[in-house]
């Protein structure tokens, strides 16, 4: 009679080598992202574990949970193993960390640099396929008020209308704004458009007395500063 193999799965493993077991044992820090992936799978395919289908997931997006994030339902189904259900829960659990560090962010008490800005709107316009503008508003003392999305686009730009730029910041009585949006390409240098924009809302800015403070190019792996650039 024919001997099939056995297939070995998390239940065979021992037990400081699961990844339920290893977070109650040993903490969430001690778990890879795999393993932390292979737990909101539940568990893995005909012949593969939950831990290797994550494993399988984070190669396809070079081992960047950035990357990972970027993935919409139908690209995380490719994945044999993954259902529309499974998909589901690994978006909304990226997604759930996006908004913590966005929220964390917020709680800064001023704006004194562009880095701050960046940690401001980072959670919010990473891993994002298509280009959005946002104005941050400020209060005299560079206070953050609000945050205001402006517009959305495709990939290659987004419309912007100074008059809706303005418009929330003289609704909200701020003091100063700042510019902000994002390359979805990972090209952090601002376009010839990016520049004419600038120059005409600092203008539009100086005569309503709402001075724009700088104009920060997000990226995932980092940003670009018209302030620190002298650009304004």
């Amino acid at each position: 009679m024919k001997t099939y193999p056995v297939i070995s799965g998390i239940k065979s493993w021992a037990e400081d080598d699961r990844p339920r077991e290893k977070l109650l044992l040993k903490g969430r820090q001690a778990l890879s992202d795999a393993e932390l992936i292979a737990i909101l799978l539940g568990s893995g395919s005909r012949n593969m574990s939950a831990v290797d289908l994550a494993k399988q997931m984070l190669s396809g997006s070079q081992n960047k949970l950035n990357l990972l994030a970027r993935l919409q339902v139908d690209d995380l189904k490719k994945f044999k193993g993954i259902g529309e259900a499974k998909a589901i829960t690994i978006i909304a659990a990226l997604e759930l960390g996006r908004r913590r560090r966005d929220e964390s962010a917020i709680e800064s008490p001023r704006i004194q640099s562009s880095r701050e800005i960046y940690e401001i709107l980072h959670g919010t316009l990473s891993d994002l396929p298509h280009e959005e503008f946002w104005i941050l508003l400020l209060s005299r003392s560079y206070r953050l008020k609000d945050k205001v999305c402006i517009s959305r686009g495709g990939v290659s730009g987004t419309v912007v209308d100074q008059r809706l730029i303005f418009k929330p910041a003289i609704e909200k009585l701020a003091s100063a704004i700042v510019l902000c949006h994002n390359h979805p390409s990972g090209n952090k240098n601002p376009s010839e458009q990016d520049k004419q924009l600038t120059k005409k809302v600092v203008q539009s800015g100086a005569m309503l007395d709402i001075p724009v403070i700088d104009h920060v190019i997000f990226t995932d792996e980092g940003y670009f500063s018209f302030a620190d650039e002298n650009l304004l």
